[in-house]
């Protein structure tokens, strides 16, 4: 599996499937949620609502996938990040979930190409480069990743950008 690095939007990201930082409830909210379900039209939120009927909702750490829309990716795996509130293990062990559930998602629906990005690092305020390294980790040692192309971490801004890029670069 490749890892790749792009500072973008990832709502303008062409792969097989974007990954949103959603909420519990799936509805849409602020950031990278809000842009995907603005940007994806109504079939995201749609099939969002089916899915909490089924389950309701989302938990942290979990992840779903539904059309992507009007996105130029064929899906959006929505997976909920945990709210930073110090320095818990357990928030830790829930952003890798996000990571990791999201990736297994990829592999049962034959994705080949993901985007990522910065998991819980907005609103949550998780760390970004605790952030970082967790979601770095959790991608290389992902056990199918045979099964994946390709994962792109796409950063938004600046400041996430260039703490991916030394982890990666220390890493190599």
């Amino acid at each position: 599996m490749k890892i790749e690095l792009l500072k973008a939007d990832i709502t303008e990201i062409n792969v097989d499937a974007i990954v949103n930082a959603a909420n519990t409830s799936l509805f849409g909210g602020g950031g990278v949620d809000g842009a995907i379900h603005r940007k994806g039209g109504k079939v995201i939120l749609e099939e969002c609502i089916q899915i909490r009927n089924r389950q309701g909702g989302c938990k942290t750490g979990e992840a779903v996938i539904t059309n992507a829309g009007n996105l130029p990716s064929k899906f959006v795996i929505h997976t909920v990040g945990p709210v930073w509130n110090g320095d818990k293990e357990e928030k830790s062990k829930l952003l890798a979930d996000c990571y990791e559930n999201s990736l297994n998602l990829a592999v049962e629906n034959g994705i080949k190409i993901i985007a990522f990005p910065n998991i819980s690092t907005g609103i949550y305020h998780f760390p970004k480069d605790k952030a970082a390294e967790i979601a770095i980790k959790t991608v290389k040692d992902f056990d199918k990743s045979s099964q994946i192309d390709k994962v792109i971490f796409v950063c938004f801004d600046d400041e996430n950008y260039e703490i991916y890029k030394e982890i990666l670069e220390n890493h190599e």
